[in-house]
């Protein structure tokens, strides 16, 4: 089966220059600087190769989803209905693993790629892991094709909310109308998810539905401008090294830890975690904030 085929994003591609080229426009006419060439170029490479990687690492993620599907309990069907319950129940399954990817390392080691970044633009968007599907992230919808969604009506719901998300990081765009804020994800959520902020730290992991971060309390309105990147950025734009460095840190961590129990935990434990104490998570920073400041505390 050609991929390709059924991988919307790749058609997708030449409207993602032209909106990026719309954008650098913009961002020259409101003399704004939103973009940064080395940035922007590593942006670029970082997207490319994650399409070079996603021929393999996606066809892999078909086949097992097609092996769970041999084992459905029902055949659900390409029904509207059946559309419209897959695209909750995707969106629902994007929302854990991105949250889960921001807690625990394994994960986080190849989501970091998308947050590196010390811009925020369209190029951004394509700022994507070369690592993601090999280290297992599909597991989070293996569910789906199980249950009996076929998995091209999965592969292809996925390939729609990254579309969908694509516009969304911009700095063009302010608020929108309150019931479209209320229910969707917009440039002013996923800024918020962008922000390196103590405040703003794991908040909007929203992909399409902004509802599961209130449903969850995940949840942050955008209030100032935020402080784009990591609380500790890799600064480096040689995009080999941004795919691969934070896996390259935390082996090297995990060796030097002493004992498996310890080395195993930066790789299950959230980012910052260490079993020295030498650096923290962001859920310990809150905490320590907190303590300073019982006042105006953050959550």
């Amino acid at each position: 089966m050609d991929l390709t085929k059924i991988n919307l994003i790749h058609y997708a591609i030449p409207g993602f220059i032209l909106l990026i080229l719309v954008e650098l426009i913009f961002s020259a006419i409101q003399k704004r600087e939103l973009y940064e060439t080395r940035d922007t170029i590593s942006s670029l490479a970082m997207g490319i190769g994650n399409v070079i990687t996603g021929l393999v690492s996606k066809s892999l993620v078909l086949l097992c989803f097609f092996a769970a599907y041999e084992f459905r309990l029902f055949t659900l069907g390409w029904t509207w209905q059946i559309w419209v319950l897959g695209f909750f129940a995707e969106d629902f399954c994007y929302y854990w693993f991105h949250r889960l990817s921001h807690s625990i390392g394994w994960f986080w080691a190849s989501h970091v790629v998308h947050h590196s970044s010390t811009r925020y633009n369209l190029s951004t968007a394509l700022r994507q892991t070369w690592t993601g599907n090999f280290t297992g992230a599909f597991v989070f919808w293996i569910w789906m094709p199980w249950l009996g969604f076929h998995p091209l009506m999965v592969m292809t719901l996925q390939s729609i909310s990254l579309l969908y998300q694509f516009w969304i990081h911009t700095e063009a765009v302010q608020i929108l109308p309150a019931p479209v804020e209320f229910i969707f994800n917009t440039p002013s959520h996923h800024r918020v998810h962008h922000g390196s902020d103590l405040k703003y730290l794991d908040k909007n992991h929203a992909g399409i539905l902004i509802i599961w971060d209130r449903i969850f309390g995940t949840f942050k309105k955008e209030e100032e401008r935020p402080t784009y990147g990591l609380t500790k950025n890799l600064e480096t734009n040689n995009p080999v090294r941004i795919a691969f460095i934070t896996w390259t840190q935390l082996i090297a961590k995990a060796i030097r830890s002493g004992s498996f129990k310890k080395g195993i935990g930066y790789f299950i434990h959230p980012p910052g975690w260490s079993h020295d104490g030498t650096t923290k998570t962001a859920a310990e920073m809150k905490a320590d904030f907190n303590r300073l400041n019982p006042h105006s505390p953050i959550h």
